[in-house]
């Protein structure tokens, strides 16, 4: 997207450090500066976590919204909104001074650096993993990336994108059709359905710690033939949450 608003959110919660990867360079300075005030304010306030009322799409289910004051204790909040530590912060997401260390903006990106190996505790991807052309390489990444018991969380968003329709006509597209779609663009959609995901993050080293199914009814009546045998569950399911663990080799 066009800010980094999830690892600003993270940084401000008293994590040292975010990298975030993009195939495209999107994220832009000043919406990131935006963003960053607006989640200092939340922050400060303590403010709720927002429900389907203002976000009908997403499927939290959590048992109590409030602000989470067990996990982000008084304590741990008092440095991590620390005057000094806000400017300091503020600094580097407005580009006046840059620190890798802090925030690593990376794009294009591929495969992880020798010294970033075992050095991450977790991973979030939100709509991202459904444009992934090469997922195998892509889920053995992240294992690399984790440290041992670090985890991996990915909302996968299997529409079709507005492409079609039908939240499911990607599915029905034949591939000679798909490849006129995906044209020259750098990305679009892999089309993989949930079952490859969870397969292949198995086959990464990945412990599935959870996993989520949103579904709804498909409306496409003939599939390409790629895709005609898909499982029953993964033809009806629009959405997915999976969260992964790294777990001793």
């Amino acid at each position: 997207g066009d800010s980094i608003g999830t690892g600003l959110a993270a940084l401000l919660s008293g994590a040292s450090r975010y990298l975030a990867l993009d195939a495209i360079a999107h994220a832009d300075a000043e919406r990131n500066l935006h963003v960053f005030d607006s989640l200092v304010e939340l922050f400060r306030r303590r403010a709720d976590i927002p429900g389907r009322e203002q976000f009908p799409e997403i499927k939290l289910d959590l048992a109590d919204s409030r602000f989470p004051q067990t996990i982000l204790t008084p304590s741990r909040m008092q440095d991590a909104l620390a005057d000094e530590r806000i400017r300091w912060l503020r600094g580097i997401v407005s580009g006046e001074h840059r620190d890798p260390t802090v925030i690593d903006y990376r794009a294009p990106w591929d495969q992880p650096s020798g010294a970033d190996i075992g050095s991450v505790d977790f991973i979030l991807t939100n709509a991202v993993m459904e444009h992934v052309a090469n997922l195998p390489a892509a889920y053995i990444a992240m294992q690399h990336w984790l440290r041992t018991n670090g985890l991996a969380s990915h909302q996968i968003d299997f529409r079709s994108h507005g492409l079609f329709k039908a939240w499911d006509g990607h599915w029905a597209c034949p591939d000679w059709l798909w490849r006129l779609f995906l044209g020259r663009r750098a990305y679009l959609l892999n089309r993989e359905p949930f079952a490859t995901h969870r397969t292949l993050a198995s086959a990464a080293g990945f412990h599935e710690r959870h996993c989520v199914r949103i579904e709804s009814t498909p409306v496409s009546r003939r599939l390409a033939k790629r895709f005609r045998r898909m499982s029953a569950p993964d033809r009806s399911t629009c959405g997915g949450y999976l969260l992964l663990e790294k777990i001793p080799a």
